[in-house]
C-alpha cells in the first residue's frame, strides 16, 4: 500500500467516525427531546419552582368560662416590589422614595431616614422584586405601614408585599402554662392540650408557588395563595380562669415559705370530673418558681398517709372492721420481720375512727397485717378492683404509671403488705390519688379527670367530651358514708383541725410520706407533705390535692401542704356563688345603698348584682347611664371610647385589661394584685392600637 493510499484509508475512516458520533449525539438529542423531555422539564421546573406550606392560622384554647388561654395572632415579614405597576416610572418612584424612608425610619426606629433611601434605591437599581423591609411586624403596625407613601397606592401598584406567619400567645402568661402546653412538630414533642389535639388545633395548611430569584430567595409566583389553608378548631378547656389564679398564687407563696424544691395542686369538680385548676411549679433559683414539670399528671411517687384512705376502704368493705372497732397502738411502734414502724405521738388504744382521724401509722398496718397476712393477694385484689393500678386514660399525655404490687411481684417481701398499707411500695400521680378521694366524695361513683369539655370549629361543636365514669360504685354506700365521716373528723377532731373554717365544712386527709432518694434510699431525710380532700363536707362539689416535696421549713402534712388547701378552698368558697346559701336573705330596696361595683361592662354588673339579689330601685349620684327596670337597678356604667384612656387605678387585672383593650390600647403588665400606676394618663387621646403599661401590687 502506498502513501496516499494509507493517508486516504485514515481520512475515510476518521470521516466514518465523525459521521457516526454525530448521528449519535442527534439520537441523544432526539431521545432527551421527545422521549424523555417531559421528566427533565419536569427536573428543571423544581429546580426553579415549587409548592410550599401555607401555615393555617391555630384554633383557640378557651376556659370554662370562655377566657382565651392560648390564641394564634398574626405577624408579618414585609416585603417590597420595587419594580410594581404603580412606581414602574423612575419619576413617581424617585419623587416619593425619600418619603417613605422618612416614614420607615421614624416608625420602626431601627435605621435613619437616609439609609432606608439609600437601600430602596439600591434595590430598585438591582431590580429587586422581593426586597424584605422589615420582620415580625404585628397587624396594627401593618395597617399604619399601608398609609406609607408609595404603599397607599394600592394593593399591587404599591408594591407591598405582606407575608404573614401566625405567632402562638398565651394571653394569661404562666396561668395554666403546662396543661396548655405545646408542640414542636420536627422534634415530636407533645405537651398538654397543644400536644394532644394538634390534630384539631393546627388546621390544615395550604399551599403556594414559589420560584427562586438571585441569592437562593424563593418569591411566590402569584400574589394570591393558590390553595388557602383551613383554620383550626377550637378547644373549650374546664380550667376557670379565676380558680387557676387563685390555685397557683397559693402554691406558690406557700413553696417560698417552706423553701421547697417543687410542688402542684389539683382542683376538680367533684360529679363531672372536670378539673377547674392544675398547678404545678419547680424551684429554679432561691425563692423563684416556674412551671417547668406537671407533677400533677406526670410524676408517680409513694404518697405516703394519703393512702391509708383505700387501705381502711379495703378493710371496711371486706367486713374486717367498723369504725368503732378497737385498735392497741401501745406506745406507737409496731414490730413486723425485725422492721419498726412507728407513730408520731403514742396514742394507745383507739378505734378505727380516731386511728383514721390522728393518722396512726401503727393501726392501719396492723389491721391490715392482721386480717390479710395469710393472704395479702385478697388485699392487693381489691385495690385492683379500685382500678389504682391503671392510668386514668387522661385527654393529654405524659400521665405516669401507678405501681400496685401484687404477691406475684418480683418485688414482693414479707414487708410489702405493711408498707403498702400506709402508701409505701407502691406509686401513684397525685391526680390518681385525687381520683380516689373524688370517689368517696362523689357517693361511691369514680369518674375520669377531664380536661376538654368540646371541640367546636366555626362555632359548631366537632366533639363533646361527656363525663367518663371509671367504676359505678367502689365500695358499699355504708362503707362511703363510713370513709366520708371519717374524712370529715380528720378536719375535727385531727391532723386537720387546725386548718378548719367555721364558715365551710371540710373533710380531708394530711399526709406525710418521706422520699426516696436515688442510691441513698431513705437516709437523706427528704419529705414529701400532701393534703388531699373535698368541700363542702356534707354537699361536696369540689376535690382538692396539694402535693409539695422536700419542704426545708418543716414537713408535716397539715403544716405545709394543708394550708394551701385551706387558702385555696376558702377563696373558691367566697367566689362560688353556689356555694353561699345566705344570699336570699340579702335585699336592697328603697334607698338602701347599692354594693360598690368595679368600672367595667353593664352585663357584667347585672350579673354579679342578680347573684347577690340586689333589687336596688334609686337613682346613683353619679349620673345615670342604664337603668334596668325589670331588675329595679339603677347605675352608671363606665363609659369606654376607642382613643381615649380609661382610668384603670384600683382595678383587678381583667377589669384593667377589658377597659383597656376595650379602648383599643395594647397592654403590657408589671406585677400582681391591683393597678397602682399607668403609663399613659386617664382622660387623653391618643391613637388606637398605641401600647400602655400598667403595673399592679
Amino acid at each position: 500500500m502506498n502513501i496516499r493510499t494509507d493517508i486516504l484509508l485514515r481520512v475515510y475512516l476518521s470521516f466514518g467516525l465523525i459521521v457516526l458520533f454525530a448521528i449519535a449525539v442527534l439520537v441523544k438529542l432526539f431521545h432527551l427531546q421527545y422521549v424523555e423531555g417531559a421528566e427533565w422539564r419536569e427536573m428543571a421546573d423544581s429546580l426553579s419552582t415549587r409548592y410550599v406550606d401555607v401555615e393555617a392560622v391555630r384554633g383557640n384554647i378557651y376556659s370554662n368560662d370562655g377566657s382565651l388561654l392560648a390564641t394564634s395572632v398574626p405577624e408579618y415579614d414585609l416585603r417590597m416590589d420595587l419594580l410594581a405597576p404603580g412606581i414602574v416610572a423612575d419619576d413617581v418612584f424617585y419623587a416619593k422614595v425619600d418619603s417613605l424612608a422618612t416614614r420607615l425610619a421614624a416608625f420602626f426606629k431601627d435605621k435613619s431616614s437616609a439609609q432606608y433611601s439609600q437601600l430602596l434605591k439600591k434595590a430598585r437599581k438591582d431590580g429587586n422584586r422581593y426586597y424584605l423591609l422589615k420582620r415580625d411586624v404585628g397587624h396594627q403596625e401593618l395597617k399604619e405601614v399601608k398609609q406609607f407613601p408609595i404603599f397607599n397606592l394600592g394593593k399591587y401598584k404599591g408594591g407591598l408585599i405582606a407575608e404573614r406567619k401566625n405567632k402562638r400567645i398565651l394571653p394569661f402568661t404562666n396561668l395554666a402554662a403546662r396543661t396548655i402546653g405545646y408542640k414542636v412538630a420536627e422534634e415530636e414533642v407533645h405537651v398538654g392540650l397543644e400536644g394532644a389535639y394538634g390534630e384539631y388545633i393546627d388546621g390544615k395548611s395550604g399551599k403556594r408557588l414559589v420560584r427562586r430569584i438571585a441569592g437562593g430567595v424563593w418569591m411566590p409566583v402569584n400574589r394570591e395563595i393558590e390553595v388557602a389553608p383551613v383554620d383550626g378548631a377550637d378547644i373549650i378547656s374546664t380550667i376557670d380562669v379565676n380558680m387557676q389564679d387563685m390555685a397557683q398564687r397559693a402554691l406558690e407563696k406557700q413553696l417560698i415559705a417552706s423553701n421547697a424544691d417543687n410542688g402542684c395542686v389539683i382542683l376538680m369538680e367533684v360529679a363531672t370530673g372536670e378539673i377547674r385548676a392544675v398547678a404545678n411549679f419547680t424551684r429554679v433559683e432561691e425563692g423563684v418558681y416556674r412551671e417547668k414539670f406537671n407533677y400533677a399528671i406526670a410524676q408517680s411517687a409513694e404518697p405516703g398517709s394519703t393512702f391509708k384512705l383505700a387501705s381502711y376502704l379495703v378493710a371496711l368493705d371486706d367486713g374486717k372492721i367498723d369504725t368503732n372497732t378497737i385498735v392497741e397502738t401501745g406506745n406507737g411502734t409496731y414490730q413486723v420481720h425485725r422492721h419498726t414502724i412507728r407513730d408520731t405521738h403514742s396514742y394507745g388504744t383507739v378505734t378505727v375512727k380516731k386511728a383514721f382521724e390522728v393518722s396512726s401509722n401503727v393501726a392501719i398496718t396492723k389491721i391490715i397485717n392482721t386480717y390479710y397476712k395469710n393472704n395479702p393477694a385478697a388485699f392487693t385484689k381489691r385495690l385492683h378492683e379500685l382500678h389504682l393500678n391503671e392510668p386514668l386514660g387522661l385527654q393529654i399525655p405524659g400521665e405516669g404509671n401507678p405501681l400496685i404490687k401484687t404477691p406475684d411481684s418480683k418485688s414482693w417481701s414479707g414487708l410489702s403488705l405493711v408498707q403498702m398499707a400506709y402508701g409505701y411500695e407502691l406509686k401513684l400521680t397525685p391526680l390518681q390519688t385525687l381520683s380516689l378521694y373524688n370517689a368517696v366524695a362523689n357517693d361511691g361513683k369514680m369518674v375520669a379527670p377531664l380536661f376538654v369539655k368540646e371541640i367546636r370549629r366555626l362555632g359548631n361543636t366537632v366533639e363533646h367530651f361527656d363525663t367518663r365514669v371509671i367504676n359505678e360504685q367502689i365500695a358499699s354506700a355504708s362503707t362511703i358514708a363510713k370513709l366520708q365521716d371519717m374524712l370529715a373528723g380528720v378536719m375535727t377532731e385531727g391532723t386537720g383541725k387546725r386548718l378548719r373554717n367555721p364558715q365551710l365544712s371540710m373533710a380531708g386527709k394530711t399526709g406525710t410520706a418521706q422520699m426516696a432518694d436515688g442510691a441513698a434510699g431513705y437516709r437523706n431525710r427528704k419529705y414529701q407533705s400532701s393534703f388531699a380532700g373535698y368541700f363542702p363536707a356534707d354537699h361536696p362539689k369540689y376535690s382538692m390535692i396539694v402535693v409539695v416535696q422536700n419542704p426545708r421549713n418543716g414537713y408535716y402534712g397539715a403544716s405545709i401542704a394543708g394550708p394551701v388547701f385551706r387558702e385555696l378552698a376558702d377563696m373558691v368558697y367566697a367566689n362560688d356563688l353556689d356555694l353561699q346559701d345566705d344570699f336570699d336573705r340579702m335585699r336592697y330596696v328603697g334607698n338602701t345603698e347599692l354594693p360598690p361595683s368595679l368600672k367595667g361592662s353593664k352585663a357584667a354588673t347585672l350579673r354579679v348584682y342578680d347573684a347577690l339579689g340586689v333589687k336596688a330601685t334609686y337613682a346613683s349620684a353619679e349620673p345615670v347611664q342604664h337603668i334596668d327596670t325589670v331588675k329595679g337597678i339603677a347605675f352608671s356604667d363606665n363609659a369606654i371610647t376607642a382613643g381615649v384612656v380609661p382610668d384603670v387605678a384600683g382595678m383587678g387585672l381583667i377589669d384593667a385589661l377589658y377597659a383597656l383593650e376595650n379602648s383599643g390600647y395594647r397592654t403590657t403588665v408589671k406585677g400582681k394584685g391591683k393597678v397602682i400606676a399607668q403609663s399613659l394618663a386617664a382622660g387623653q387621646k391618643v391613637n388606637v392600637g398605641a401600647s400602655i403599661s400598667i403595673e399592679l401590687k
